[in-house]
Formats: C-alpha cells, sequence, structure tokens
C-alpha cells in the first residue's frame, strides 16, 4: 500500500506529457498533460490494454483511423494492437486519467507515417 500526491512527480516534458503515479507490478497509473496544440506519436500496444478519462479540456483520440473527440466526464477504452493518436486540438490545455494493463516493461510499438 502507498499513498501519494500528484505534486511528488513530474510531467515527461515539464508541463506536458504523462506524470506517472504508479508503473507496475500490474498496471500503470497516470495523469496526463497535452498543451493545445500537442499530441503523440501513433502507436499501439501488444498485451496492455490502455484507457482516458477526461478530466479538462476537450481532446481528439482516434483509434485505428476513427476520430473521437471527447470532453471531461468522457471515457475511453482500447484495445490492445488498435492503433491510437492523441492531440489535443482545443486552445486550453487538456488534462486526463491513463491506465495501462496488465504492466509490461516493454510493449509499445510505435507507428512511422500514421495518418487518419
Amino acid at each position: 500500500m502507498f499513498i501519494m500526491h500528484e505534486d511528488e512527480k513530474e510531467y515527461r516534458f515539464g508541463n506536458s506529457g504523462p506524470k506517472y503515479l504508479m508503473k507496475g507490478p500490474r498496471m500503470n497509473f497516470a495523469l496526463v498533460q497535452f498543451q493545445p496544440g500537442e499530441d503523440f506519436k501513433a502507436h499501439l500496444h501488444n498485451v496492455m490494454e490502455e484507457n482516458f478519462y477526461i478530466l479538462e479540456g476537450e481532446v481528439d483520440i482516434v483509434v485505428d483511423g476513427t476520430v473521437h473527440h471527447l470532453t471531461p466526464g468522457q471515457f475511453i477504452h482500447i484495445e490492445p494492437e488498435e492503433i491510437h493518436y492523441v492531440v489535443n486540438n482545443g486552445t486550453v490545455p487538456v488534462k486526463m486519467v491513463s491506465t495501462l494493463a496488465p504492466f509490461q516493461e516493454v510493449d509499445k510499438v510505435e507507428i512511422d507515417n500514421y495518418t487518419y
């Protein structure tokens, strides 16, 4: 058992990207923040399923070529092997919760030249 406050961790890229509050042993739990215009490279996971729950702002999450525009309170579940891409096309930062399970040390496959 452990307790932590999100202020104890930092976003990967200063004020954006994932902020992992837990990595393994059975799942990852992160807060993710993207500033307007930011995205991350399209990818898939071979084993892990990924979930996003939108806390603040609006975000476009593309799954296997279909754009899903999500707003606060919405949840999306992404199965293993589904290609997904996240972009903040809005004018304010987006903040969301991300979970990945079952934990794998290496499971991400980046997709080059992804278009949707």
